[in-house]
Protein backbone atom coordinates (compact mmCIF):
# COMPACT_ATOMS: atom_id res chain seq x y z
CA UNK A 1 0.00 0.00 0.00
CA UNK A 2 1.08 3.60 -0.44
CA UNK A 3 0.03 6.95 1.00
CA UNK A 4 -2.25 9.02 -1.22
CA UNK A 5 -0.40 11.26 -3.68
CA UNK A 6 2.91 9.54 -2.95
CA UNK A 7 5.46 10.69 -5.52
CA UNK A 8 8.52 8.81 -4.28
CA UNK A 9 10.15 6.65 -6.94
CA UNK A 10 13.39 4.77 -7.41
CA UNK A 11 15.17 6.11 -10.50
CA UNK A 12 14.21 3.99 -13.46
CA UNK A 13 11.46 2.20 -11.54
CA UNK A 14 7.77 2.37 -12.36
CA UNK A 15 6.76 1.33 -8.85
CA UNK A 16 6.67 3.45 -5.72
CA UNK A 17 8.44 1.55 -2.93
CA UNK A 18 7.88 4.31 -0.37
CA UNK A 19 8.57 1.94 2.49
CA UNK A 20 12.24 1.75 1.53
CA UNK A 21 12.56 5.53 1.63
CA UNK A 22 10.53 5.72 4.83
CA UNK A 23 12.78 3.13 6.44
CA UNK A 24 15.87 5.12 5.47
CA UNK A 25 14.33 8.28 6.90
CA UNK A 26 13.38 6.53 10.16
CA UNK A 27 16.89 5.16 10.56
CA UNK A 28 18.44 8.57 9.95
CA UNK A 29 15.98 10.38 12.21
CA UNK A 30 16.18 7.84 15.05
CA UNK A 31 19.86 8.51 15.74
CA UNK A 32 20.11 10.66 18.90
CA UNK A 33 19.96 14.29 17.86
CA UNK A 34 22.91 16.47 18.77
CA UNK A 35 21.58 19.98 18.59
CA UNK A 36 23.53 22.81 17.03
CA UNK A 37 22.47 26.44 16.86
CA UNK A 38 22.75 26.35 13.08
CA UNK A 39 20.19 23.54 12.80
CA UNK A 40 16.49 23.94 13.60
CA UNK A 41 15.31 22.02 16.65
CA UNK A 42 12.18 19.96 16.01
CA UNK A 43 9.73 19.97 18.92
CA UNK A 44 8.29 16.49 18.41
CA UNK A 45 11.61 14.85 17.62
CA UNK A 46 13.94 16.63 20.03
CA UNK A 47 12.07 18.51 22.75
CA UNK A 48 8.92 16.52 23.51
CA UNK A 49 10.75 13.29 24.53
CA UNK A 50 12.87 15.26 27.03
CA UNK A 51 9.92 17.14 28.52
CA UNK A 52 7.77 14.02 28.62
CA UNK A 53 10.41 11.94 30.40
CA UNK A 54 11.52 14.60 32.89
CA UNK A 55 8.79 17.22 33.34
CA UNK A 56 5.28 16.06 32.48
CA UNK A 57 4.78 13.98 35.62
CA UNK A 58 4.46 17.23 37.60
CA UNK A 59 3.91 19.79 34.84
CA UNK A 60 1.95 17.95 32.20
CA UNK A 61 -1.63 17.34 31.05
CA UNK A 62 -2.75 15.43 34.18
CA UNK A 63 -4.44 18.00 36.43
CA UNK A 64 -4.44 15.52 39.33
CA UNK A 65 -0.64 15.44 39.57
CA UNK A 66 0.16 18.92 38.25
CA UNK A 67 2.18 21.23 40.50
CA UNK A 68 2.41 25.04 40.59
CA UNK A 69 -0.38 25.23 37.97
CA UNK A 70 2.35 24.91 35.37
CA UNK A 71 1.85 23.01 32.12
CA UNK A 72 4.89 22.47 29.95
CA UNK A 73 2.81 20.59 27.40
CA UNK A 74 0.91 23.79 26.59
CA UNK A 75 2.83 26.73 25.08
CA UNK A 76 0.37 29.42 26.15
CA UNK A 77 0.71 28.28 29.75
CA UNK A 78 4.48 27.90 29.58
CA UNK A 79 5.11 31.44 28.31
CA UNK A 80 2.85 33.11 30.91
CA UNK A 81 4.51 35.76 33.05
CA UNK A 82 4.56 34.47 36.63
CA UNK A 83 5.76 36.97 39.23
CA UNK A 84 7.92 38.74 36.64
CA UNK A 85 9.30 35.40 35.47
CA UNK A 86 8.31 33.13 32.61
CA UNK A 87 9.22 29.49 32.23
CA UNK A 88 9.74 30.10 28.52
CA UNK A 89 10.76 33.42 27.01
CA UNK A 90 10.83 32.75 23.26
CA UNK A 91 14.13 33.87 21.78
CA UNK A 92 15.75 34.43 25.19
CA UNK A 93 16.97 31.26 26.92
CA UNK A 94 18.88 33.22 29.57
CA UNK A 95 15.61 34.81 30.74
CA UNK A 96 13.72 31.51 30.67
CA UNK A 97 13.10 29.89 34.03
CA UNK A 98 13.25 26.47 32.42
CA UNK A 99 16.95 26.88 31.65
CA UNK A 100 17.64 28.38 35.07
CA UNK A 101 16.02 25.38 36.77
CA UNK A 102 17.62 22.59 34.76
CA UNK A 103 21.08 24.18 35.33
CA UNK A 104 20.56 25.24 38.97
CA UNK A 105 23.39 24.09 41.31
CA UNK A 106 21.12 24.20 44.40
CA UNK A 107 19.30 20.86 44.91
CA UNK A 108 16.30 22.82 46.22
CA UNK A 109 15.94 24.63 42.90
CA UNK A 110 17.15 22.19 40.27
CA UNK A 111 14.67 20.40 38.02
CA UNK A 112 13.95 17.57 37.77
CA UNK A 113 14.18 17.33 41.58
CA UNK A 114 17.00 15.08 42.87
CA UNK A 115 14.49 12.63 44.41
CA UNK A 116 13.35 11.73 40.89
CA UNK A 117 16.77 10.29 40.13
CA UNK A 118 16.79 12.11 36.77
CA UNK A 119 19.11 14.83 35.50
CA UNK A 120 19.26 16.40 32.07
CA UNK A 121 22.45 15.81 30.13
CA UNK A 122 24.53 18.72 28.82
CA UNK A 123 23.40 17.81 25.28
CA UNK A 124 19.73 17.97 26.31
CA UNK A 125 20.21 21.33 28.02
CA UNK A 126 22.03 22.68 24.98
CA UNK A 127 19.17 21.47 22.77
CA UNK A 128 16.58 23.20 25.00
CA UNK A 129 18.57 26.44 24.84
CA UNK A 130 18.68 26.24 21.04
CA UNK A 131 14.95 25.49 20.92
CA UNK A 132 14.08 28.53 23.07
CA UNK A 133 16.50 30.73 21.12
CA UNK A 134 14.74 29.65 17.92
CA UNK A 135 11.37 30.72 19.30
CA UNK A 136 10.27 27.81 21.52
CA UNK A 137 7.71 26.72 18.97
CA UNK A 138 5.42 23.79 19.76
CA UNK A 139 3.81 21.46 17.22
CA UNK A 140 0.92 19.04 17.47
CA UNK A 141 1.09 15.28 17.44
CA UNK A 142 2.88 14.15 14.30
CA UNK A 143 -0.13 12.09 13.19
CA UNK A 144 -2.20 15.26 12.84
CA UNK A 145 0.43 17.45 11.20
CA UNK A 146 0.38 17.72 7.39
CA UNK A 147 3.54 16.18 5.91
CA UNK A 148 6.09 18.62 4.55
CA UNK A 149 8.90 17.71 2.19
CA UNK A 150 12.13 19.00 3.78
CA UNK A 151 14.93 20.51 1.73
CA UNK A 152 17.81 17.99 1.45
CA UNK A 153 20.85 19.21 3.42
CA UNK A 154 24.12 20.14 1.79
CA UNK A 155 26.92 17.56 1.74
CA UNK A 156 30.60 17.62 0.84
CA UNK A 157 30.82 14.36 -1.11
CA UNK A 158 28.18 15.01 -3.75
CA UNK A 159 29.52 12.18 -5.94
CA UNK A 160 28.14 9.61 -3.45
CA UNK A 161 24.59 10.98 -3.64
CA UNK A 162 22.20 9.16 -5.96
CA UNK A 163 18.85 10.26 -4.47
CA UNK A 164 17.60 13.04 -2.15
CA UNK A 165 17.41 10.53 0.72
CA UNK A 166 21.16 9.92 0.39
CA UNK A 167 21.79 13.55 1.32
CA UNK A 168 20.15 13.11 4.73
CA UNK A 169 22.17 9.97 5.45
CA UNK A 170 25.45 11.44 4.23
CA UNK A 171 24.89 14.75 6.02
CA UNK A 172 24.70 12.93 9.35
CA UNK A 173 27.69 10.73 8.56
CA UNK A 174 29.81 13.75 7.64
CA UNK A 175 28.72 15.57 10.78
CA UNK A 176 29.95 12.62 12.84
CA UNK A 177 33.21 12.39 10.89
CA UNK A 178 32.21 9.08 9.33
CA UNK A 179 32.23 7.79 5.76
CA UNK A 180 29.65 5.62 3.99
CA UNK A 181 30.25 1.89 3.85
CA UNK A 182 31.68 0.57 0.57
CA UNK A 183 29.19 -0.15 -2.17
CA UNK A 184 27.63 -3.59 -1.76
CA UNK A 185 28.31 -6.26 -4.34
CA UNK A 186 25.59 -7.31 -6.75
CA UNK A 187 25.23 -10.63 -4.89
CA UNK A 188 24.68 -8.76 -1.62
CA UNK A 189 22.24 -6.32 -3.19
CA UNK A 190 19.91 -8.95 -4.61
CA UNK A 191 20.02 -10.92 -1.38
CA UNK A 192 19.19 -7.87 0.76
CA UNK A 193 16.40 -6.67 -1.50
CA UNK A 194 14.81 -10.09 -1.93
CA UNK A 195 14.87 -10.93 1.76
CA UNK A 196 13.53 -7.49 2.71
CA UNK A 197 10.69 -7.35 0.20
CA UNK A 198 9.60 -11.00 0.09
CA UNK A 199 11.09 -12.59 3.20
CA UNK A 200 12.72 -15.26 1.00
CA UNK A 201 16.28 -15.61 -0.32
CA UNK A 202 16.83 -15.30 -4.06
CA UNK A 203 17.11 -18.49 -6.07
CA UNK A 204 20.40 -19.35 -7.79
CA UNK A 205 18.73 -18.65 -11.14
CA UNK A 206 17.60 -15.20 -9.99
CA UNK A 207 21.11 -14.38 -8.78
CA UNK A 208 22.65 -15.45 -12.07
CA UNK A 209 20.15 -13.41 -14.09
CA UNK A 210 20.81 -10.29 -11.98
CA UNK A 211 24.59 -10.65 -12.24
CA UNK A 212 24.32 -11.04 -16.01
CA UNK A 213 22.25 -7.86 -16.39
CA UNK A 214 24.69 -4.99 -17.04
CA UNK A 215 21.91 -2.45 -17.65
CA UNK A 216 21.95 0.69 -15.43
CA UNK A 217 18.29 -0.12 -14.68
CA UNK A 218 19.05 -3.62 -13.42
CA UNK A 219 18.46 -2.78 -9.76
CA UNK A 220 15.28 -0.83 -10.50
CA UNK A 221 14.05 -3.79 -12.51
CA UNK A 222 14.83 -6.10 -9.60
CA UNK A 223 12.78 -3.91 -7.26
CA UNK A 224 9.86 -3.84 -9.71
CA UNK A 225 9.93 -7.62 -9.99
CA UNK A 226 9.99 -8.11 -6.21
CA UNK A 227 7.17 -5.62 -5.65
CA UNK A 228 5.11 -7.47 -8.25
CA UNK A 229 5.64 -10.78 -6.46
CA UNK A 230 2.69 -12.11 -4.40
CA UNK A 231 5.23 -12.79 -1.66
CA UNK A 232 5.60 -9.01 -1.21
CA UNK A 233 2.09 -8.72 0.23
CA UNK A 234 2.61 -11.82 2.34
CA UNK A 235 5.82 -10.40 3.78
CA UNK A 236 4.67 -6.85 4.50
CA UNK A 237 0.98 -7.54 5.18
CA UNK A 238 1.95 -9.50 8.26
CA UNK A 239 3.06 -6.30 10.01
CA UNK A 240 -0.42 -4.83 9.64
CA UNK A 241 -1.97 -8.14 10.73
CA UNK A 242 0.18 -8.02 13.87
CA UNK A 243 -1.07 -4.52 14.64
CA UNK A 244 -4.67 -5.64 14.04
CA UNK A 245 -4.05 -8.66 16.37
CA UNK A 246 -4.98 -11.12 13.64
CA UNK A 247 -5.26 -14.78 14.64
CA UNK A 248 -6.91 -17.91 13.26
CA UNK A 249 -8.15 -18.76 16.73
CA UNK A 250 -8.58 -17.34 20.22
CA UNK A 251 -5.67 -19.32 21.66
CA UNK A 252 -4.93 -20.25 25.27
CA UNK A 253 -7.89 -21.63 27.25
CA UNK A 254 -10.52 -20.26 24.86
CA UNK A 255 -9.12 -21.72 21.68
CA UNK A 256 -12.09 -20.93 19.47
CA UNK A 257 -11.36 -21.31 15.78
CA UNK A 258 -12.39 -18.32 13.64
CA UNK A 259 -13.39 -20.09 10.46
CA UNK A 260 -13.49 -17.01 8.24
CA UNK A 261 -10.51 -15.10 9.66
CA UNK A 262 -8.42 -16.04 6.65
CA UNK A 263 -10.64 -13.84 4.47
CA UNK A 264 -9.33 -10.71 6.20
CA UNK A 265 -5.77 -12.01 6.03
CA UNK A 266 -6.07 -12.53 2.28
CA UNK A 267 -7.72 -9.12 1.86
CA UNK A 268 -4.76 -7.43 3.56
CA UNK A 269 -2.28 -9.34 1.38
CA UNK A 270 -4.21 -8.42 -1.78
CA UNK A 271 -4.29 -4.76 -0.70
CA UNK A 272 -0.52 -4.61 -0.33
CA UNK A 273 0.05 -6.40 -3.63
CA UNK A 274 -2.38 -4.06 -5.39
CA UNK A 275 -0.49 -0.98 -4.09
CA UNK A 276 -3.76 0.24 -2.61
CA UNK A 277 -3.62 3.82 -1.26
CA UNK A 278 -3.39 3.86 2.52
CA UNK A 279 -6.36 6.21 3.03
CA UNK A 280 -8.60 3.93 0.98
CA UNK A 281 -7.40 0.87 2.92
CA UNK A 282 -8.20 2.57 6.23
CA UNK A 283 -11.70 3.54 5.08
CA UNK A 284 -12.38 0.00 3.89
Amino acid sequence: MRPARDNFTIPGSSRRPWRLLLAAWIIAASVPHLSAASEPVDFNRDVLPVLSANCFECHGPDAGSREAELRLDDRDNAILNRDEHAVLVPGEPDRSELIARVTAPDPLDVMPPPKSGERLTPEQIRMLRDWIEQGAEYSGHWAFEPPRRPDPPGVRDTSWVQSPVDRFVLHRLEREGMKPAPRASSETLIRRATLDLTGLPPTPEEIEAFLADSSPKAYAGLIDRLLASPHYGERWGRHWLDVARYADSGGFETDIFFGHAWRYRDYVIRSFNADKPYDRFIRE
